[in-house]
């Protein structure tokens, strides 16, 4: 079995014509993106139609990309900056309709109700924080990203994305244990 190709290698064959490889790309970090996007309080739709504006943008501006540096971050970057324009232009919305894989493991009703309370109120508690706050954290759990990476991203120094995530983290807890919240054994690290 062969290895899929690596972005860097996939992006200069893409360039230099093999068009049709571009959906490698998109289909290696379409969830990613659209997780950002739902993460930073777009609706369902909303943060389909970003993520797909944002494949457009990348599709578009490919060959404007450095060979060497982070393909991983500049598309995050790419994203990162429709979501502010599109937060500009209309007030974020929390919606609980994402759509849920249904889980192999059996679980009681009573817990699925109880995961869905934890997941709805994380949510909402995470829309409440500041944006920059947000969006590190949903960088760094969500996606996995370095510290470097999220810097990139953010336009903000480790030490600054150090930070963010420790006062984000600390500030999502207190909002929890103040709200007497369902998630205090969520255990908020």
């Amino acid at each position: 079995m062969t290895q899929p190709p690596q972005d860097a290698e996939l992006i200069e064959r893409i360039i230099n014509g093999d068009k049709q490889l571009f959906a490698v790309l998109v289909d290696r970090y379409k969830n990613k993106i659209y997780g950002i996007f739902y993460g930073m309080g777009a609706s369902h739709q909303d943060a389909q139609d970003l993520a797909q504006e944002t494949f457009i943008r990348i599709y578009r501006n490919l060959p404007s990309h450095r060979q060497g540096s982070s393909f991983f971050s500049w598309m995050y970057t790419i994203a990162v900056n429709l979501m502010r324009d599109h937060q500009r232009k209309k007030k974020p919305v929390l919606t609980s309709d994402t759509p849920e894989a249904v889980s192999p493991d059996e679980k009681t009703p009573e817990q699925q109700l109880l995961h869905q309370e934890m997941k709805r109120e994380i949510h909402q508690q995470l829309d409440e924080l500041p944006e920059q706050y947000r969006l590190v954290l949903l960088l760094k759990y969500t996606n996995e990203l370095s510290y470097e990476e999220i810097a990139d991203i953010a336009n903000m120094s480790t030490s600054q994305v150090k930070n963010a995530l420790y006062r984000s983290k600390k500030m999502l807890k207190a909002r929890i244990e103040r709200k007497g919240g369902i998630l205090l054994e969520a255990k908020i690290k």
